[in-house]
Parts: C-alpha cells; structure tokens; sequence
C-alpha cells in the first residue's frame, strides 16, 4: 500500500474538496468555498487513488465556538485542525491514525508549538484517536453544531 499526501490547489480544486466533504460528512458539517480557500488542504491518496482529506488554519487559534463572529484570531504558533476526513469506504484499514500522524509531523515540521482541533462530542472515534495522540480536552461547547444538534468538544496537543 502506498499512501502519500498532496497539497490541494485552491482555488482550482474547491469543487472537488467540496464533494469530498459531503461524501465524509453531515450535510450541516460541510464547507463552504470561501472556508476552503482560508485553508491550507491536503490530499491522502492509496494507490493513487483519495482516500482522504485533511486541512489546516495556520497562526490562529480555534475560537469560531466561542465568538459571535465566528472568526478565529491570530496566535503566532498555533495551527488549527479544520478538518480531517476518511471516506466510508476506506475506513476501518487505520488511514485515520495514519493521517493523524501526518498532521502532528506537518505541524511540528513548520515549527508549530500548538495543534488544536474541535470534534463533535457524539464522533468518539475521532475523540479516541485525538487522546491516543495525546491531544487533551480543553472545553466543551454545547449546541455548536447542528442536524443534529451536538456538542464541539475542543483539544488542544502542546508539542
């Protein structure tokens, strides 16, 4: 099995990414275009073939739960987990954890201190996977994400 990751091309690709994301996720859940040309995506391929998808906010830290304006501000070292997808088909084999992997070296290649990530409470697979990368808990946010209505549980991973 041969697994690499490439940058997508935005804005070139932003169609694509954003079929992706209605393959991987719930309809309330999906990106907008203008959300993936703020971030820095990347494919997963298997054999040449996607089997996944990843994409960052670089310099910010995740605070969209907690303002009105939904923006996330600056912090110099900190990069933001916006997303990390498997389609159904390829779920099951590890890529998760692969992937996983992939974006705590990305982070620590570019020289980030901080990983942060948020997850809605009800997906305990990827709560699990987080803690098992020693991501922890740094608050909860009721009523965050909708249909259907869940909590964002928000971790954070010093590195």
């Amino acid at each position: 099995m041969r697994v690499e990751f490439k940058r997508a091309t935005v804005p070139r690709e932003i169609r694509r990414l954003m079929a992706f994301d209605r393959r991987v996720f719930p309809k309330a859940d999906l990106f907008w275009a203008e959300d993936w040309r703020r971030y820095e995506a990347y494919w997963m391929t298997v054999d040449g073939r996607v089997a996944g998808c990843c994409a960052f906010e670089t310099n910010v830290d995740f605070q969209e739960d907690l303002r009105r304006d939904g923006v996330n501000p600056p912090m110099e070292g900190s990069v933001w987990i916006a997303t990390t997808g498997i389609l159904p088909s390829m779920q099951g084999r590890g890529l998760g954890t692969l992937m996983k992997s992939w974006e705590i070296a990305f982070a620590r290649s570019r020289g980030f201190r901080r990983i942060v990530t948020n997850v809605r409470s009800r997906n305990r697979a990827m709560l699990a996977l987080n803690r098992k990368f020693g991501f922890r808990v740094i608050r909860r946010t009721p009523g965050y994400y909708s249909d259907p209505r869940d909590a964002t549980v928000v971790m954070e991973l010093m590195l």
